[in-house]
């Protein structure tokens, strides 16, 4: 399984209704709450959601997708990250996977 890892610049979102776009700056986003539409410009080295209908959108993700939760959403443009979901493996459904350019 993925290892989480930390470096200055992650960007944590918390929080219900965000709306918001954020550069990655090869780094980790991590996002909690519900209803939150986040849109990762640039290259993320992890991303990770937890709660409930959230929206990610990122250009390109270098290691790691990680899923808690019901509801979810994360499309990722370029990269080959491993993907983890944790929400479905409880019987919750989320929609992972690569999108176009």
């Amino acid at each position: 399984m993925p290892a989480g890892q930390a470096k200055n610049g992650d960007t944590h979102i918390t929080g219900q209704g965000i709306n918001q776009t954020i550069d990655c700056n090869e780094s980790t986003l991590l996002v909690m709450g519900t209803g939150n539409q986040i849109n990762a410009l640039g290259s993320c080295w992890a991303v990770t959601v937890q709660g409930s209908s959230n929206i990610i959108v990122a250009d390109n993700v270098v290691d790691n997708i990680i899923v808690y939760g019901n509801d979810q959403t994360v499309f990722y443009k370029t990269g080959e990250p491993s993907v983890w979901d944790r929400g479905r493996e409880l019987g919750m459904t989320n929609r992972i996977d690569r999108v176009p350019a």
